[in-house]
């Protein structure tokens, strides 16, 4: 999402765009050096290839401007999320006339708003192109996604994905701290107390959790996700792929669902320690333990020994170890500061390593036979993991199968058999269903409502959408229902281009019946004037119409 906008940007501005940087990987130490920055999760020669006839790529910045950088002698703009056109016309654009190079950098899911005017239609295909095309995993990854992916069909049977989107920051956001217990509800209100005092959270820091719930602002449990699709049909033995970085309280919060579904798996029980490590490339080997203490403070505690008191004299103090803690296992720092401890080594590298495992599950949910998300907001309101898949989804194939349930409605629904609901009656059953049916088409049309202004991916429909003349055909004369009322609600009319009829665009397709998932992923961008002359006209043509899209200019603009 930050990618495909910067390149609009560039195409906005008519500068050539240095290769983004992924502070993600920049940032971490002890990473591979066979993979630098954009390379260690994209195909760098893919994406220069396929944006040749909108944006000059390149791959590094010349001598000159690379020690610029250094010096810190490069203008940096820290871009407001979802600015407008105007906002780069007006405060990027004169400066980077001035200077020849600007820097942009982008920590907050997008710098780009997410609906432009009717006169920028052509931007918002280029996005599309961008996220759907030019960007591709690079070569290991696809591998291993496909090699995951075959051992999943090994059964010859659908398998569902699901996304939990449990995140702490995403929890913290939405108040949703009283769904756990003990530390985890203190870990919860600690991170909403560090967003409220800078200004990301409004909110007080005790909330209602079960009222957040009720009104849908909080994610549904694997256990309520468990319940729903036990109750519209699906059996014991259905494979059901748990997508996801980071699930909340561990595997503990899994043992519902392990419980109600007998192949309940993930990334790492489908693929082995050899792989993930062809994949991660030649790392070095961190030592990650704390060192011994200062030889002066050990000094000064052995003469202070020395000269104490009578003889006999206890043994002296063991000497001070400097305070270690693992974030993900010991949260002793709880109680002790606001702030967080700095991340370790170790952590800074499976950060890192983090992007590749999302990138995997990012494949296999949208190839996946069915896929249905947990939650659909992240840590600071915006789309997530699971809106990006449910848009590729459509943009890929309408008619797969994407569960998007309400989830005030769903909060109803289990709470009115809350004493029995593993043995619940067949009205409600019946009623489960027909809300999970419904999902399937009204949903997209909420999302278009809903979710799209946030997030232009979330729902790249119609403007980025197209129809090939055969599979129109096929979708416009199919007895399915629901895939006649998809074609017609989402009234597609543009024919797509001749390229994409050779391009990687695998369909997934369903085989079941219609009864029956902050700084770390921040880029930094180096833009500079174009040279070249294929883009010269675009500049002008942006700076005639800037008054016409003026008045549109949100508030978040100009800062």
């Amino acid at each position: 999402m930050l990618i495909c906008d910067v390149v609009v940007v560039a195409r906005l501005l008519n500068a050539t765009l240095a290769m983004p940087e992924i502070q993600s990987t920049t940032s971490s130490k002890g990473i591979s050096s066979q993979f630098k920055s954009f390379a260690y999760l994209y195909n760098e020669e893919q994406f220069v290839l396929s944006l040749a006839k909108d944006v000059t790529v390149v791959r590094t910045l010349p001598k000159d401007l690379k020690g610029a950088r250094r010096k810190k002698e490069i203008p940096v703009f820290k871009v407001p999320y979802s600015a407008s056109p105007f906002y780069y016309f007006h405060h990027v654009l004169p400066v980077l006339k001035k200077h020849s190079v600007v820097e942009l950098v982008v920590s907050e899911g997008g710098c780009l708003k997410a609906t432009l005017p009717p006169n920028f239609e052509e931007y918002q295909r280029l996005r599309c192109r961008v996220s759907f095309h030019a960007l591709q995993f690079r070569q290991e990854v696809q591998e291993l996604s496909a090699k995951i992916l075959q051992r999943l069909r090994a059964p010859g049977r659908p398998f569902i994905a699901f996304d939990p989107g449990m995140t702490r920051e995403s929890l913290a956001y939405h108040g949703c701290a009283e769904l756990f217990q003990d530390v985890h509800t203190e870990l919860i209100q600690h991170k909403r107390s560090w967003m409220i005092k800078r200004g990301i959270v409004k909110g007080k820091l005790s909330v209602n959790s079960a009222e957040e719930r009720l009104k849908g602002s909080c994610p549904l449990m694997p256990q309520e996700i468990g319940i729903l699709l036990r109750a519209y049909g699906y059996s014991k033995d259905a494979i059901i792929y748990v997508s996801g970085g980071e699930v909340f309280g561990g595997q503990r919060t899994l043992i519902p669902l392990h419980a109600m579904f007998e192949n309940v798996i993930d990334r790492t029980s489908l693929s082995t320690p050899w792989e993930m490590i062809r994949l991660y490339g030649k790392e070095v080997n961190l030592v990650d333990t704390p060192g011994p203490p200062p030889f002066v403070e050990e000094v000064t505690k052995r003469a202070a020994w020395k000269n104490a008191g009578p003889r006999p004299r206890p043994l002296p103090p063991p000497p001070a170890r400097p305070k270690s803690y693992n974030i993900e296992g010991w949260w002793g720092w709880v109680a002790e500061s606001d702030n967080e401890p700095d991340s370790t080594v170790i952590e800074l590298r499976t950060n890192a390593h983090k992007l590749l495992w999302e990138a995997i599950d990012y494949v296999i949910c949208v190839e996946a036979d069915v896929f249905i998300p947990g939650f659909d907001r992240d840590g600071k309101g915006h789309p997530n993991f699971a809106s990006l898949v449910m848009g590729h989804r459509l943009y890929q194939s309408a008619a797969s199968k994407t569960f998007r349930p309400d989830r005030k409605e769903v909060a109803k629904l289990l709470d009115e058999i809350c004493d029995h609901r593993h043995h619940a009656n067949h009205t409600w059953l019946e009623t489960v269903r027909r809300h999970l049916t419904k999902t399937l088409l009204d949903g997209i049309i909420e999302a278009s409502n809903k979710s799209k202004p946030l997030s232009f991916l979330s729902h790249p429909v119609p403007e980025c959408s197209c129809s090939r003349r055969d599979s129109f055909e096929v979708s416009k004369n199919s007895s399915s229902p629901l895939t006649s009322q998809l074609w017609t609600a989402l009234s597609v009319a543009h024919q797509c281009p001749a390229w994409m009829d050779t391009g990687p665009i695998s369909q997934s397709k369903d085989k079941e019946n219609e009864e029956d998932v902050d700084e770390d992923d921040s880029v930094s961008e180096l833009f500079f004037k174009q040279n070249a002359e294929n883009h010269e006209g675009d500049a002008e043509v942006n700076i005639k119409e800037e008054n016409q899209f003026e008045d549109q200019e949100d508030d978040g603009g100009e800062r």
